[in-house]
């Protein structure tokens, strides 16, 4: 993804893709795409907080020094999305969790949807690593849940758990709509498809937010992991 030129083609053909409601990214990214005239009748959503840098000792401490709620009001987009991470270890993810919770309220008294990436996570051998056993997404899923003054505008932006069997435990920690992220998919991509398949029939999954494994795919095949991902959503919601 360090090549911006290549990034933007491929963004430009995911979102010429049939089924491709719209996009996620920061304010770089966006700018570029609306001077493509790639976002006409798209989904937009900005992406908050980027202070928490990876490998970083505040990585956890993670400033919103993206989109502000008023950014995105006055931008027209339509929703906006932070990460969460949390490690009970690091004094830091409590700066994050308070400011997350105040961003929430902010974007409820705008009226725009908010999506809340969490994660439990910990440092194993100095690198942080998110937690992706059911116990734990169940968790990070509350805690997301209970944040702010109001849930009615918060969406959740989750991962599909180590344990697929799990998942729909994991989701009944909230009655809140979500969407599903890719994470890392690895050279399986057929075996990650088949994760989000199940996972789209849970009540409260209403679609995918999917970013590298389908822009980069092991076989390099962009038209084809993004029409295989769109198909997904059609036959996860009709086994629901």
């Amino acid at each position: 993804m360090a090549n911006r030129f290549e990034l933007l083609e491929r963004l430009c053909l995911a979102l010429s893709r049939p089924g491709v409601d719209g996009v996620l990214a920061s304010a770089d990214v966006l700018d570029d795409l609306l001077l493509l005239g790639a976002l006409e009748d798209k989904v937009v959503m900005g992406s908050m907080n980027r202070g928490g840098l990876a490998g970083a000792a505040f990585e956890l401490d993670d400033r919103f020094t993206g989109y502000r709620p008023d950014d995105l009001v006055r931008h027209g987009f339509d929703a906006g999305k932070l990460l969460l991470r949390i490690d009970h270890d690091d004094p830091g993810s409590l700066d994050t969790l308070h400011t997350a919770a105040r961003t929430v309220d902010a974007m409820a008294a705008h009226r725009l949807p908010v999506f809340v990436e969490p994660f439990l996570c910990r440092r194993v051998d100095g690198r942080l690593r998110n937690d992706l056993g059911a116990a734990a997404v169940a968790t990070s899923i509350a805690i997301a849940s209970g944040l702010a003054g109001t849930s009615a505008y918060t969406w959740l932006k989750v991962p599909v758990t180590d344990d697929p069997d799990a998942m729909g435990r994991a989701m009944e920690a909230s009655t809140l709509p979500a969407v599903l992220l890719g994470g890392e998919v690895g050279d399986d991509q057929d075996a990650a498809y088949g994760k989000w398949r199940d996972a789209l029939r849970l009540p409260t999954v209403r679609g995918l937010v999917v970013g590298r494994s389908l822009l980069y795919p092991v076989d390099g095949d962009v038209t084809r992991a993004v029409d295989t991902a769109v198909s997904l959503l059609g036959t996860g919601r009709q086994g629901s």
